[in-house]
């Protein structure tokens, strides 16, 4: 869905992601793509909203739809010609974790719509991997695993998040430290370039290249898990250099309009009930608190 009023704006945008394939409905204020979103909540993958919207405006429309159970899931992307700390905030405190900054490039434009689309289409995947997996493992006290790729990862991360009592709210945080584990860990690739592959399109390329390189190759992670009376954790690290994690866990001003760089922040703020990065930010413990839950499998 586009929320635009201005009729220009909305054809240039039309015009770039239909030549995409993808399918847009066009509202023009923020009220008929409320209604539009509460007729039809299944019927949207992404919404790319206009800041200043006539009869509801954009952040009043974002904070309703992050309030919404079966629309909060949806990601949100907000266009907007103001690049102000305050007002940035205000719009990441409310859900929007990418934005578009007015004028944009077409090959931006379309490079945070395929990473917010990927987001989406990365949460169904997880859910239903979720559905397919038995609940004995809620039952397990203790583990360690070894892995060594993204898909490693991946696999790993849904049957770990099967542990916890909220599997869905654990899996989304369990696979994005798990693939920083892999990426920017044992991969060694650095914030800058990740986004400069991303917007190159090159990115899955790169992690393949240096997955076989001799350097990389025999590098892996591993998660500790331990369950306890009151709690769940989880230990990953890496055999890589580290990084200054402490400016990635809160979600960023001056990292809005970036492509990429949510994932330690959400993993945090929505995945678990505490985060802690030890020494030199290549091991991370996420902890899971067990308090008014059953710890068997129910």
């Amino acid at each position: 869905m586009l929320v635009e009023d201005e009729e220009i704006i909305t054809m240039v945008i039309e015009s770039i992601l239909q030549d995409r394939g993808y399918r847009i409905d066009v509202c023009r204020n923020g009220m008929h793509a409320w209604e539009k979103l509460q007729a039809e909540p299944a019927a949207y993958d992404l919404v790319l909203l206009d800041w200043g919207l006539p009869s509801l405006d954009g952040i009043e429309l974002l904070r309703l739809i992050k309030s919404d159970r079966s629309l909060a899931g949806i990601p949100v992307i907000i266009e907007t010609a103001r690049s102000d700390k305050n007002s940035i905030q205000q719009g990441l405190n409310q859900g929007a974790y990418y934005y578009l900054t007015k004028p944009f490039q077409p090959e931006v434009l379309l490079a945070v719509v395929d990473a917010a689309l990927e987001q989406r289409h990365e949460q169904h995947r997880m859910q239903e991997n979720l559905r397919s997996v038995e609940r004995p493992l809620a039952l397990m006290q203790e583990g360690r695993f070894r892995f060594q790729t993204l898909e490693d990862a991946r696999v790993l991360a849904t049957y770990l998040a099967r542990t916890c009592p909220e599997p869905e709210r654990a899996v989304q945080g369990l696979q994005e430290l798990m693939v920083n584990a892999v990426e920017h860990g044992n991969l060694g690739i650095c914030y800058a370039e990740k986004g400069r592959y991303v917007l190159a399109g090159t990115w899955a390329e790169e992690i393949e290249r240096r997955l076989a390189a001799p350097e990389y190759s025999q590098r892996f992670a591993e998660v500790d898990f331990r369950r306890s009376r009151g709690e769940l954790s989880f230990t990953i690290s890496d055999q890589g250099d580290g990084f200054d994690w402490t400016e990635y866990l809160d979600f960023s001003p001056e990292r809005a309009f970036d492509i990429h760089g949510r994932g330690i922040a959400m993993a945090r703020h929505l995945s678990f009930d505490s985060l802690e990065y030890l020494g030199n930010g290549n091991t991370v413990i996420a902890r899971f608190s067990l308090c008014g839950h059953s710890v068997g499998p129910g």
